[in-house]
């Protein structure tokens, strides 16, 4: 919806903004919206024409066949056809409107969801970090549906224009005061609209941001479901989604007493247009310069001018909200830090991808000023090499490794795939040749194989490169998960139950690992993806990676590992502190030459022990608890499982 010369966000006055909203509504679905305004002003002027079809109806059929004119009478199906077609043609004008205005309503919604959903994935972790998930579920939303609402009215709106076009006409036929009493409640509508926007965008605005607070409140209460339940704070959520609840409401109350107040005026004016046209008339006809019957005529003109008044009511209305939604829209569209794609390919040749980092340093915003998570980082992995990349807690391990999936950029420095820089790549041929696990896996609420393959199979447009069922038993066996997997009833096609409900953490972890190998990357990211993994099943695992580069050599591994272990596994281990290299080496190499590692090594082994005992304990429980339960449903434990 944006590119790099235009820009999402409307400019200039508020009145301004919303044209210009309107317009790029309607520009964005030209076809739909031209049929859907010109049915509505087929059904503007035949609303009109009906006073004229049945004035001639009764002037030359109906009185003269009732006063015994033969030949009125032999008419009468001809007055008849005439107010039958005008009936059908009034109905189907109405029908095509609402279809075709309906169908344009749609599809801005599903542009603007496509276009946030887009922009989402472009832009890069460190945006989404600074934006709650809530806020981000309410632009996709809410905001949309607010942003989208004026498009219902609108084309009905402009269709009636025609409308108010014939019948100032006829008005100003008839007599020029009676068509200036008629055609002010035009002008009063606009002031009365100021008037209403003044109050309703600040309280449009309010409630927005308040659906936006609310959902993020309910999805922290929901991601932190256990968390609540264990720790007994259901109260103090229940209270903190009350209190952004409660504050909704009376937004929302805000906003309906704002309207309560404006649409009743609406309905109002063309009422008092009347009683004013009945004032000037009966002036203009006792002075002799109209007859009553252009009195009538023009009261019933400015009843049927009511129509595309309160037609224009209801789009005013739902403009302060359509343009507070669009704007919060607008903000992510126009959103900074999509990282551009260069104009080079990473050819896909045999065994792992060669890794350097020249230079490399990360800064962030912080208080003050930035913040360096990374400074001057120099590292080289050959081809095939599995690395280790240890150091304490803010040492910037996962800043480091997150730059080998781009991630992000760095702030300095250049990281190289293969000799080639990744901000030069096409875009598409990182992921394409990398795969990055982290700690925290997301397994969705389907099956085994659409979660190791991330496709809904049966829906998979044809020629889309989908693994088949082999390389996806392939993938599981390397992550150690077959097993669990052909105990599963249905195998490939077993639920695994909301993010993976039927899954312990490290089954989750073994299955986030097939789900990168399948793909067959070159270069293997492990953000200490195996922390919740038995340490004999995570060597098992990372020996395996030795021959899985898709032509049996070894794809290079880049880890970041807290078990010595795994820390042993590694041809080479990098000992990152304080955003720096301090050493690389063999595991050996450092612990004899590098006091800091010595000491982590040491701390690491205390907390793989303490680790190692709580595992133990939470089985015991476990199979106590399994022992004494009755009629124990043998599906809770698969085969296989590993806790």
């Amino acid at each position: 919806m944006t590119d790099e010369r235009t820009t999402a966000a409307l400019q200039g006055s508020r009145w301004r903004r919303s044209v210009a909203l309107m317009w790029r509504g309607l520009r964005a679905e030209p076809r739909l919206y031209v049929l859907a305004v010109g049915s509505s002003a087929v059904f503007g002027a035949l609303t009109v024409a009906v006073s004229r079809a049945v004035g001639w109806a009764t002037d030359t059929v109906v009185v003269p066949a009732i006063g015994g004119d033969v030949e009125a009478q032999d008419r009468l199906w001809q007055a008849g056809l005439v107010l039958a077609a005008v009936a059908v043609t009034l109905a189907l004008s109405v029908a095509g409107r609402r279809i075709w205005a309906g169908l344009g309503f749609a599809a801005l919604q599903a542009r603007h969801r496509r276009g946030v959903t887009a922009q989402y994935l472009r832009l890069p972790m460190s945006w989404h970090r600074a934006h709650p998930a809530g806020q981000l579920l309410s632009n996709a939303s809410a905001d949309v549906e607010a942003a989208t609402g004026v498009f219902n009215p609108l084309p009905f709106a402009l269709g009636v224009v025609v409308m108010i076009g014939v019948a100032a006409g006829m008005l100003l036929s008839i007599d020029l005061w009676l068509a200036a009493a008629a055609l002010v409640v035009i002008p009063a509508a606009v002031v009365v609209n100021l008037v209403f926007q003044r109050f309703m965008a600040p309280a449009a605005t309010r409630a927005q941001q308040l659906r936006a607070e609310v959902a993020d409140v309910a999805h922290e209460s929901f991601e932190g479901a256990l968390l609540v339940k264990s720790l007994g704070t259901a109260d103090r959520e229940e209270a903190r989604f009350a209190d952004r609840a409660h504050a909704l409401q009376a937004a929302n109350v805000r906003v309906g007493v704002v309207r309560a107040f404006f649409d009743p005026v609406i309905e109002l004016l063309p009422s008092l247009g009347t009683l004013v046209v009945l004032g000037v008339g009966t002036w203009r006809a006792s002075t002799g310069a109209v007859e009553a019957g252009d009195v009538i005529t023009a009261a019933y003109l400015l009843t049927v001018m009511a129509v595309p008044v309160r037609a224009f009511g209801w789009v005013l209305g739902e403009l302060p909200r359509a343009l507070v939604g669009y704007e919060r829209i607008a903000r992510v569209l126009d959103a900074r830090g999509v990282l551009p794609s260069g104009s080079r390919a990473l050819p896909r040749t045999a065994g792992g991808l060669a890794v350097r980092l020249d230079g490399v340093g990360v800064d962030v915003p912080a208080a003050g000023g930035t913040a360096r998570l990374l400074d001057d980082v120099d590292l080289e992995v050959g081809p095939g090499q599995t690395v280790a990349v240890v150091g304490s807690t803010g040492a910037g391990k996962t800043t480091l490794v997150s730059l080998l999936a781009r991630l992000s950029d760095p702030t300095r420095g250049r990281v190289l795939l293969d000799g080639l820089d990744l901000r030069d790549l096409l875009d598409g041929e990182v992921p394409a040749q990398v795969a990055l696990v982290a700690q925290q896996t997301f397994v969705f609420e389907d099956t085994v194989r659409a979660n190791v393959t991330l496709a809904d199979v049966p829906d998979v447009p044809d020629g889309a490169d989908v693994p088949d069922d082999a390389a996806v038993w392939d993938a599981l066996r390397t992550a150690r998960l077959d097993d669990l997997v052909q105990g599963l009833p249905g195998g490939l096609d077993a639920s695994l139950g909301e993010r993976g409900a039927n899954l312990s953490g490290g089954q989750r972890q073994r299955l986030a690992i097939a789900r990168a190998l399948v793909r067959r990357p070159r270069l293997l990211v492990l953000d200490d993806a195996t922390s919740a993994v038995d340490p004999q099943v995570e060597s098992e695992i990372l020996r395996a990676l030795r021959g899985t580069a898709g032509d049996g050599s070894a794809v290079t591994v880049v880890m970041v590992a807290y078990r010595m272990s795994s820390v042993a596994l590694a041809d080479v281990v990098v000992h990152l502190e304080g955003g720096r290299v301090v050493d690389v080496g063999t595991h050996r190499e450092l612990l004899g030459r590098d006091p800091g590692y010595r000491s982590l090594a040491t701390a690491y082994e205390q907390e793989t022990a303490r680790r190692a005992r709580e595992r133990a304990d939470e089985l015991a429980v476990g199979d106590e608890t399994e022992a004494t339960a009755p009629d124990a449903p043998v599906a809770a434990t698969p085969k296989g499982r590993t806790r």
